[in-house]
C-alpha cells in the first residue's frame, strides 16, 4: 500500500503573543504562570450581560500576517458564533470568523514555499482561544479533569491550508517556515508553551478524512501524521476501511486515539455574533499594518545572496530563525567578512548550541565578543580549538573572551615601544587612519597591522584603545 500517498491539510492556531490584552476584553494576555482562574473577567468567561469589544491591535496584527503571506485581504468581515458544549468553552460557543459555509475571513489565499513546493493558504481568520483542560493522567486514562480559564479569550490567528501537503515531513517543514515568518513580523513567540497548536487532517485514497486535534509541537505533528498514515494504510490492507472521525494524539504512547465521529458543520449551529459589529478594513488600517512590517525572511535571503554573496542554501539556514539572523547581522556589523561569519555560525556555533541544549535566543554570548574571537583567530593570537573552548564559556556564562598571551609578562611590549609602533603605523597608513576617523570600524585594519608588527606581544584591545585615543586627539586638533 506504499503507493497510497496521503492528502494532508493543516489548521494552525497561533496566539498573537505581541498583544497586552485578550481579544475581546481588557484581561492581560500574559496568563502563563498565574494561579488558575485568576486572569478572567465576565467577558472572557461569558457571564450574562457582558459585551465583547474587539482589540484593535489584534486586527492590525492579523493584517500583518495576511500581508506577510501575500494573501488577499477582505475589506468587509464579521464574527460568528460556533456553538458547542465542551468544558473549555465557558460560553458554550466560540467567537470565530468561520460560519460553516466559509464566512468572510480577514484574508484568503497566500502561500508558503517549503523548498520548491508551494503550500497554498485557504483562509486566515481571527478567533478566541478556549480555556485549558488539565487531565489527571492522559485523556484516555484520566478519571477527572480540571479547568483553567486564564487562557480563555486569548487572541488567535487561525491559518488553514489547502490539502497540498503530501507527507508528514512536509507538514513539519511548513510549520517551521510559518513560525519563522510570524516571529519575523513580531506577532508571535514560538518559545512560549502552547503558543502554536495544530489540527491536522489526513486521508488516503479510498478512506475517510481523519482530523487529529490539538498537536502542540512540530515534532509531534510529524509523529502523529506518520502514525496515522501507517494506521490508515493497515486498515485499508485489512479491508476495514477508514471512517471519518476526530482523533487525539497521545504524545506519551505516541499513538492517535479516537475521540468522536466527526461532526457535520450544521452541528455547530453557526450564526453571526450579535454583540460585535462588522469590520470595515480601510486603506488606512492596511497602511498602518504595512508601515510596521520588517524585512521578511524571503526578502532577507535575497539580500544575503545579492549583498554578501552567500549561497542560497547558506542564506536559508541563517534566515530560518529570527534570532540566528539577528545575531549574524550584529556580528557582521562588528567584524565584517559575512562569508566567514556565516561559516563560523553554522559549522561551529550551532553544533555547540545543539550539544549544550541551548537555543540561539538563550545563548549568553554577545555578538561583539564573538566578533573579537574571530579577529583573534585571524590575527593568529589563538587557534580554533582554544576559540571553541572560550565560546562554550561565552554561551553558558556570558564571559568575555580573554586572550592569554604565551609570552611572559617580562616579554610583553612596553607602552613606550607600543606607542612608537602605533605612531609609525599611523604615519605609514595615512589613508587608513583617515578612514578610521570617518568610520571607527576601519580601526580594525590598523589594529591588525600593529599587532603583527609587535610580533603578537600586544593586546589587540589595548592597541584599539590607543588608536581610538589618537583618533580623538586628531579630531580635537582639527576643531
Amino acid at each position: 500500500m506504499s503507493e497510497l500517498k496521503p492528502i494532508i491539510g493543516l489548521e494552525v492556531h497561533c496566539q498573537l503573543t505581541n498583544l497586552r490584552s485578550k481579544l475581546f476584553c481588557s484581561c492581560s494576555a500574559d496568563y502563563r504562570g498565574k494561579p488558575p482562574n485568576t486572569n478572567i473577567c465576565p467577558v472572557c468567561i461569558g457571564e450574562p450581560g457582558s459585551l465583547p469589544v474587539l482589540n484593535r491591535e489584534a486586527l492590525i496584527s492579523v493584517l500583518k500576517v495576511a500581508i506577510a503571506l501575500k494573501a488577499d485581504i477582505s475589506r468587509f468581515t464579521y464574527f460568528s458564533r460556533k456553538n458547542y458544549f465542551y468544558p473549555d468553552l465557558p460560553k458554550n460557543f466560540q467567537i470565530s470568523q468561520y460560519d460553516g459555509a466559509g464566512g468572510i475571513p480577514i484574508a484568503r489565499g497566500g502561500s508558503i514555499d517549503i523548498g520548491g513546493r508551494i503550500v497554498r493558504i485557504r483562509r486566515i481568520q481571527l478567533e478566541e482561544d478556549p480555556g485549558r483542560i488539565v487531565y489527571e493522567g492522559t485523556i484516555t486514562s484520566s478519571t477527572g479533569l480540571l479547568m483553567d480559564y486564564n487562557r480563555s479569550g486569548i487572541a488567535l490567528v487561525e491559518i488553514v491550508t489547502e490539502p497540498d501537503i503530501t507527507s508528514p515531513r512536509e507538514a513539519r517543514v511548513f510549520l517551521e517556515k510559518l513560525r519563522s515568518l510570524l516571529e519575523y513580523i513580531g506577532v508571535f513567540d514560538g518559545s512560549l508553551e502552547g503558543a502554536m497548536r495544530c489540527d491536522a487532517n489526513i486521508s488516503i485514497p479510498g478512506g475517510g478524512r481523519v482530523e487529529i486535534k490539538n498537536i502542540s509541537s512540530f515534532h509531534d505533528v510529524e509523529k502523529a501524521l506518520s502514525f496515522e498514515l501507517a494506521r490508515q494504510k493497515q486498515r485499508m490492507v485489512r479491508g476495514l476501511g477508514v471512517i471519518r472521525e476526530t482523533r487525539h494524539w497521545d504524545p506519551r504512547r505516541r499513538i492517535t486515539v479516537s475521540l468522536r465521529v466527526k461532526e457535520e458543520e450544521q452541528d455547530y449551529r453557526y450564526f453571526p455574533e450579535p454583540d460585535l459589529p462588522p469590520i470595515i478594513v480601510t486603506d488606512a488600517l492596511i497602511e498602518e499594518a504595512e508601515r510596521s512590517m520588517p524585512i521578511l525572511p524571503y526578502e532577507k535571503i535575497d539580500l544575503y545572496v545579492s549583498k554578501y554573496g552567500l549561497s542560497r542554501g547558506l542564506a536559508e539556514i541563517l534566515v530560518s530563525s529570527k534570532d540566528l539572523s539577528e545575531l549574524y547581522d550584529k556580528i557582521v556589523e562588528c567584524y565584517g567578512k559575512p562569508g566567514r561569519v556565516a561559516s563560523w555560525l553554522i559549522e561551529d556555533l550551532l553544533p555547540l548550541l545543539d550539544k549544550l541544549g541551548v537555543g540561539v535566543k538563550d545563548s549568553k554570548a554577545k555578538p561583539e565578543d564573538i566578533a573579537y574571537l574571530l579577529k583573534s583567530i585571524d590575527e593568529g593570537l589563538i587557534d580554533r580549538s582554544r576559540a571553541l573552548s572560550m565560546l562554550r564559556s561565552m554561551v553558558l556564562e556570558g564571559s568575555r573572551p580573554v586572550i592569554v598571551f604565551e609570552h611572559s609578562l617580562e616579554s610583553r611590549i612596553s607602552l613606550v615601544e607600543l606607542d612608537r609602533i602605533i605612531s609609525e603605523v599611523v604615519e605609514a597608513e595615512g589613508k587608513a587612519f583617515q578612514d578610521a576617523i570617518r568610520n571607527p570600524k576601519a580601526l580594525n585594519y590598523l589594529v591588525g597591522l600593529v599587532v603583527k608588527r609587535c610580533g603578537g606581544r600586544a593586546d589587540p584591545r589595548e592597541v584599539y584603545k590607543l588608536l581610538s585615543k589618537k583618533v580623538r586627539e586628531y579630531r580635537r586638533s582639527r576643531r
